[in-house]
């Protein structure tokens, strides 16, 4: 058995955001209120996952920023006409926190170095009659900002194999509708959509029939958003360096549309990994992926700053810190972004409710 850094516990979820090719690190747009999935353990597959969110509109954590990798010398061309700053939602668990503990020692240090960064905002209930005017209130008020944010649709039918975080639409039609009320809401403005952590690497519970059915929905998926808002950037899930192989996640991908229906992938969300194993492995998995030259990534660095435990644990492990903040100059060729997907200091189940902003754990992040 491998923990599965990617099944997250249910709860609700709505973060910060993420310029496409533009932003940088000292974006500011407030992230969203609510919890955030946790890990559990799944059947073998590579390495351990990413954690994930919860569900509804759930956030992500940071860790301690781990030596940035080295700016490539020819830095990813700009496939997109997207240069505003990232989006931070006013609504968020660590916000909430931060206005009701003025007093607390500890609130000075959080607020600076989690609440203020631009996180992504969740959207994991599966509710076709409300997803599009929630999806709208959130690109509206970034649109009215000149900021970009980054969403994360998280309903796919047989979400996190039943694990903790389990749920979704009822069924492949169902969510088919509920993503085109999603694509529905985005608007005209640029938006980074990191579409269903986890739904393509963690796949294996699927039977062949169930997965292509899943893949097709995937790239239906894609094609929506795009045919919705033009300026929309999709990534598509690529696991994290600890999983599958390059190559075999590539085939995945290649299967679900990513190269067709995507603007390129994402990797190691609500994961450790450092920031130069992800880079490394993501274009990697671009490569064997191949063409169009368009394809990038975007890296969740939220909590990486120190790497990934050695002993595997995902549930609140020690001694994790913050990772490079989230900006969309990372300086290195093919990599759109670095983005806080997972909210830090919402816990995996271990050190407080899974999904639930945990204080202690959000401090010692940010130390």
């Amino acid at each position: 058995m491998v923990a599965l850094a990617c099944a997250v516990a249910a709860v609700g979820a709505v973060s910060g955001a993420v310029a496409a090719l533009g932003g940088g690190g000292d974006d500011t747009a407030r992230p969203a209120a609510t919890a955030s999935p946790a890990t559990v353990t799944l059947p073998a597959v590579p390495a351990s996952p990413s954690a994930k969110p919860s569900a509804t509109r759930a956030t992500p954590r940071p860790a301690t920023p781990s030596p940035a990798p080295k700016p490539s010398a020819t830095p990813s061309p700009s496939r997109s006409a997207v240069s505003a700053a990232l989006y931070r939602s006013p609504d968020s668990q660590v916000l909430d926190w931060v206005r009701a503990h003025p007093d607390d020692p500890r609130r000075a240090l959080i607020e600076r170095r989690i609440a203020d960064q631009p996180t992504a905002v969740w959207f994991t209930e599966y509710d076709p009659g409300a997803i599009t005017r929630e999806v709208r209130a959130v690109t509206s008020a970034a649109a009215g900002q000149g900021r970009v944010p980054v969403l994360v649709p998280y309903a796919i039918p047989g979400r996190d194999c039943g694990g903790a975080s389990q749920g979704g639409a009822p069924s492949t039609e169902a969510y088919d509708t509920w993503m085109g009320n999603f694509a529905a809401g985005l608007g005209r403005s640029p938006v980074i959509v990191v579409l269903e952590p986890d739904a393509i690497a963690q796949s294996d519970c699927l039977s062949e029939s169930e997965r292509a059915a899943r893949f097709a929905s995937l790239a239906r998926a894609g094609r929506a958003i795009h045919a919705a808002d033009a300026r929309a950037r999709v990534y598509f899930d690529a696991g994290h360096s600890g999983w599958r192989d390059a190559e075999e996640m590539a085939g995945l991908l290649r299967a679900a549309g990513a190269a067709t229906s995507g603007d390129g992938v994402f990797t190691n969300v609500s994961n450790f990994h450092r920031t130069s194993d992800e880079v490394a492995y993501a274009r990697r998995v671009l490569k064997a992926l191949g063409g169009p030259a368009r394809l990038g990534a975007v890296i969740d660095t939220s909590r990486n700053g120190r790497g990934a435990p050695p002993d595997g644990q995902w549930c609140d492990p020690a001694g994790r810190a913050l990772g490079n903040a989230p900006t969309t100059h990372t300086g290195e060729a093919r990599i759109d972004a670095y983005l806080w997907v997972k909210l830090p200091g919402e816990s995996d189940g271990c050190r407080g409710a899974a999904g639930s902003f945990t204080p202690d754990y959000a401090y010692d992040l940010a130390r």
